[in-house]
């Protein structure tokens, strides 16, 4: 019998790839949560942006000039939202649709939780979109007059949302490799 065909005992294999199983399933289950997590936060915009100012900037005006943009930015979107719940309520119906659309996906996602190798497409396919979110905040936000430290903002949440995702990718393959030299 040559060497190259003994496979080693199951519970080794299964030793080797529980800590890779772990983090890529935790990591998952993080990104999920972020998803689901900003879906949340589509829908109460109005209320939302209050707190922001209440709680992150304060009531009083403040001699910080970094702290004075973000409020006044701040208050002008606090505004806007204001009028036009009271106005035009169903623009809103827009940001409901978004957090719907970050919903399916974080359901996606549940197929690399529970197969990361069958489904490391879905790796891929969300640090292509992570990577694209950074073009379109620039593009789209210029359009709008977004300004563009609000723009780093959003462009934060792709590279902070690539970092598991490309973890998960790593260990995915990694896990495939293990597997693959286990059935050989």
């Amino acid at each position: 019998m040559r060497v190259s065909n003994l496979k080693p005992p199951m519970n080794l294999v299964s030793i080797r790839e529980r800590p890779l199983l772990r983090r890529l399933r935790l990591l998952t289950a993080l990104f999920i949560a972020g998803l689901v997590l900003s879906g949340v936060t589509a829908i109460p915009l109005e209320q939302e942006v209050r707190w922001m100012r209440e709680h992150l900037v304060g009531p009083a005006p403040h001699s910080l000039a970094a702290l004075a943009v973000v409020d006044q930015w701040l208050s002008r979107i606090h505004e806007a939202l204001r009028d036009t719940q009271a106005r035009h309520l169903m623009l809103f119906y827009g940001t409901d649709w978004l957090a719907f659309g970050h919903f399916a996906i974080a359901i996606a996602f549940i197929g690399a939780w529970r197969d990361p190798v069958r489904n490391r497409w879905l790796f891929d396919f969300g640090l292509i979109a992570c990577a694209l979110v950074v073009p379109y905040a620039m593009v789209f936000g210029a359009a709008r007059g977004i300004p563009l430290w609000w723009r780093l903002v959003d462009c934060s949440f792709g590279v902070f949302g690539a970092v598991p995702l490309w973890i998960c990718r790593r260990d995915a393959r990694a896990l495939e490799d293990l597997r693959a030299g286990t059935l050989h």
